[in-house]
């Protein structure tokens, strides 16, 4: 039996699983999380410390259809102004209940499209937050950007914010492809906004493609990942396109018939993942790959990969403050989520107050589980003495959550004396054997193909 035999007989072509960006997921968030939570979070973090921060910024001049982001669109500059106003807002209310000595380690503008903002809005924004929380000795500011929504003018404001990481949506290059998802961006433009960024000094560039698109073939996306590879990312994600248009009704226009099937996906993985190895790129947890000098793989050596609601980072912080519609916040205590309505987020901080909306506080086995599931999606394997030591775990518990795992997956996962962990041929089931450590229920329609 070959090996995708094998992979559709242990169910990994029907599957949908989380991408544990969290655990638990975010839909088991429940109400119970108030503002109260969020802000004697905020106010339990250690004096001197440094957090992350992400700002979510919920607009776009257009909305690509394959994208199920929480986005809206806007044509004209004003509710952009005073959403920005509204962030400004929620920093000084953030800061109002930071102990004292708080640094940044990273800052991340997401969305949506950030680079929607006009010069003067990135230079009030990115002043707001410096005078609010300063940055760490070595913090780093990254961007998502769209060149298609960004100009000489935006990029001087990024760099002089100190914007030292940029991160680029490409999806595909191929027009057909890009006709149907709802997204036209050139290989001119794109590399013509790489130039600027790097004209600006602006080190480090990640880059964003999917696989698993209405039309494409192993040939069109191997042309795509070689006009990447001429741009020169430091980093990659190549992310599996998640067609769920009963969360994101703006893919209703993307043709299921023209979509592949999961074995061809998991062909095209296999085509992509070839070319960034055979270009230099390292591996990087299951569908990053980074240059070996990037701080992805650095962290990989040296056993400090961690994953959150970005993906993968190097980013060792304890405390991870989401502001903005939507954004969601990771402290030791748990998960804080804001309201995703823009009106309702807006109302609540301009009412004084956080906009919290729900969230989970950790309780019973939550943290073990979740160093677990974090351990094997960006290492592909639990150590039964790191689990012993920093989480409380026993050599029974361990024992009894490995039995579980390694009898759904007979052949593709491994238990040893040192713990559990997944071989290369089973990687491709990684998302589903992290299932197996998952203590709380899933609804197949809320997950996304596993492969």
């Amino acid at each position: 039996m070959n090996t995708e035999s094998q992979l559709t007989r242990l169910g990994l072509f029907d599957a949908r699983v989380p991408r544990y960006t969290s655990y638990p997921t975010a839909p088991h968030f429940s109400d119970a999380v108030t503002p109260q939570h969020f802000m004697h979070w905020l106010q339990a973090i250690r004096p001197g410390d440094e957090i992350s921060l992400y700002l979510h910024v919920p607009f776009c001049r257009r909305l690509c259809w394959f994208c199920a982001c929480r986005t809206q669109g806007t044509s004209t500059d004003a509710p952009v102004a005073a959403y920005v106003e509204t962030l400004k807002a929620e920093i000084a209310l953030m800061a109002a209940h930071l102990p004292e000595g708080v640094r940044l380690s990273r800052l991340h503008w997401g969305g949506g499209t950030p680079t929607l903002l006009s010069p003067e809005l990135i230079a009030d924004l990115a002043a707001t937050i410096r005078a609010a929380v300063p940055f760490g000795a070595a913090a780093e500011f990254s961007v998502e950007i769209d060149p298609n929504e960004v100009d000489e003018a935006r990029l001087d404001a990024l760099a002089a914010a100190g914007m030292n990481r940029a991160s680029i949506g490409i999806q595909d290059f191929d027009p057909e492809i890009q006709e149907t998802i709802g997204r036209d961006q050139s290989y001119e433009i794109t590399r013509t906004v790489v130039e600027g960024i790097r004209a600006r000094g602006v080190k480090s560039l990640n880059a964003d493609i999917l696989y698993g698109l209405p039309h494409q073939t192993t040939q069109r996306l191997a042309s795509t990942v070689q006009k990447l590879l001429s741009l020169g990312p430091d980093r990659v994600a190549l992310y599996g396109y998640a067609h769920v248009p009963w969360m994101a009704r703006r893919q209703q226009m993307i043709p299921t018939d023209s979509l592949p099937t999961p074995e061809e996906r998991l062909r095209l993985f296999e085509t992509a993942r070839r070319l960034f190895v055979w270009d230099g790129f390292d591996e990087i947890g299951i569908d990053h790959f980074a240059r070996p000098d990037d701080g992805l793989a650095v962290a990989r050596r040296a056993g400090q990969l961690r994953r959150n609601f970005q993906g993968y980072t190097d980013d060792t912080a304890p405390v991870l403050v989401g502001l903005g519609a939507s954004s969601i916040s990771y402290f030791p205590q748990g998960y804080a989520q804001n309201v995703s309505a823009t009106a309702a987020y807006t109302k609540a901080v301009r009412d004084g107050g956080f906009a919290t909306h729900r969230g989970h506080v950790f309780a019973g086995e939550d943290l073990l589980r979740r160093r677990m599931i974090e351990a094997l999606m960006c290492d592909f394997r639990i150590d039964s003495a790191e689990m012993i030591e920093t989480q409380g775990a026993t050599p029974g518990q361990l024992a009894a959550m490995y039995a579980v795992a390694a009898q759904r997956f007979p052949g593709f996962v491994e238990v040893t004396p040192a713990g559990f962990s997944i071989p290369h041929e089973g990687r491709p089931l990684t998302r589903m054997v992290a299932a197996a450590f998952d203590a709380y229920g899933m609804s197949k329609a809320g997950h996304s193909s596993a492969v």
